[in-house]
């Protein structure tokens, strides 16, 4: 009645089996959710720190720069990166291959029921179903050295969180009945009157106090010994947080369902570390790239400088330049940057910042086998000039420092009274005159 006689104004409904939807996913036969754990050689039963583990391995094999299949790398790369998600890997094992790659939603879609959920027409019983009530995710900041997220390391950490007492299942009474608190009658909040002023009263909300808000108070005779009444239990846990090579600053470390609970009718949170990089004495890092500065001497700088650099997985890499290093030069070491998160066998480059020390003086031996080493002018070699006027260098320290000090003086002589844009105009207009007039 609402489209007529001829079906669906917008074409065939996606999901209906129609020419122009996917296809539906009885008509696609058995899902194909094994190839990804054959290509990383683990089982299907198998843990995240197990499937880490065979990728490595695989990775190191098939990696074209180790002599590997490249196309067999990608398979590896593209398994894992499946796997090693909670989500695309409860979507693959659910639905296969191909549901991954379209992007399909954890509850699958592509039936009528979305079609009339998206037209504001109920048709599923999925559109009125209550969400799970869950319990607020705790984070924590964890200090992590450069070297760490280069080779990788495992922090163990012991956290106290609440969960649902054992004695008692959560219900906080020895007999395991529920009591409703008398004061909030279950809702977990109780009205209060304020008075603002002569007359006038203001009615607030807020949590209630007897049961802090959970709905439930046990009475002082059934209470449970374990968790006095709350339902809730501390519980002191180690946990394993595995710091992987490429991860960067603010890189997230999640442990699902592991943050403990707010009261015992609701799912625990999410225990989350979130990575904070610390400061490297040597190496600076941007993106995938590493910055080293290197100071060397300038006889190093005209002959050739050769030294060791130690990286930050313990390796000492021998350096030896070519030609002349300039002052404030670059240099780039090609793979020897952060690893990529996910892929730890490639990786960015490494830059290194040239400076060259200069001595202090030479002295006039010194000079005389520069000057004949790189063919310096003689005295007498000087071409001659109308006026000669000698004048001496005076070092500077600190530019920045003698710039600021300019400016000081500038403004205490009074020097900057007389450099604006007006007379410079006017100068500048004298000129162009007099040269018109010549």
């Amino acid at each position: 009645m609402f489209f007529g006689g001829g079906g669906f104004p917008f074409g065939d409904i996606p999901g209906m089996g129609g020419p122009g939807g996917p296809r539906t996913r009885g008509a696609s036969g058995p899902v194909n959710n094994k190839r990804y754990y054959e290509i990383l050689g683990v089982a299907q039963e198998a843990t995240d720190v197990e499937i880490k583990k065979a990728h490595r391995k695989a990775a190191l094999k098939y990696h074209p720069d180790k002599g590997g299949d490249e196309e067999k790398f990608k398979e590896v790369n593209e398994a894992f990166d499946v796997l090693r998600d909670p989500e695309k890997r409860k979507i693959y094992d659910q639905f296969g291959e191909e549901a991954v790659k379209e992007g399909m939603g954890g509850g699958g879609g592509g039936g009528p029921a979305d079609i009339f959920d998206l037209f504001g027409m109920g048709g599923g019983s999925r559109r009125g179903a209550p969400r799970e009530r869950r319990s607020e995710d705790v984070v924590h900041k964890m200090k992590v050295g450069l070297d760490e997220m280069y080779k990788g390391s495992v922090r163990k950490l012991q956290m106290t969180r609440s969960v649902k007492c054992a004695s008692c299942s959560g219900s906080g009474s020895k007999s395991g009945k529920r009591y409703t608190c008398e004061t909030c009658h279950g809702s977990g909040v109780e009205m209060k009157l304020r008075a603002l002023g002569p007359g006038m009263v203001q009615q607030i909300q807020q949590r209630c106090s007897r049961c802090g808000g959970g709905g439930y108070a046990c009475p002082p005779a059934d209470k449970c010994g374990q968790c006095d009444g709350k339902g809730l239990a501390p519980e002191k846990k180690v946990f394993e947080v595995h710091i992987e090579p490429g991860h960067r600053h603010g890189s997230k470390v999640v442990f699902r369902g592991e943050a403990g609970s707010d009261s015992p009718d609701v799912l625990p949170g999410d225990l989350i570390f979130i990575l904070e990089q610390k400061e490297h004495g040597g190496f600076k890092r941007i993106g995938t790239d590493l910055f080293f500065e290197k100071s060397v001497s300038l006889l190093d700088a005209l002959c050739g400088a050769h030294f060791h650099l130690p990286h930050l997985d313990e390796r000492v890499l021998e350096v030896a330049s070519t030609g002349v290093i300039k002052p404030d030069s670059w240099a780039c070491i090609r793979g020897e940057g952060m690893p990529i998160h996910g892929r730890p066998f490639d990786k960015g480059n490494l830059y290194v910042h040239f400076t060259v020390e200069f001595p202090d003086e030479v002295t006039p031996k010194q000079a005389a086998a520069l000057k004949a080493a790189f063919g310096g002018p003689t005295p007498n070699g000087a071409a001659p000039m109308a006026e000669v006027e000698e004048v001496r260098l005076l070092p500077v320290t600190d530019i920045e420092q003698e710039i600021k000090a300019r400016r000081e003086h500038e403004r205490r002589t009074g020097a900057e009274t007389y450099d604006s844009d007006s007379d410079d105009e006017m100068r500048g207009g004298q000129q162009r005159v007099s040269c018109a007039q010549q």
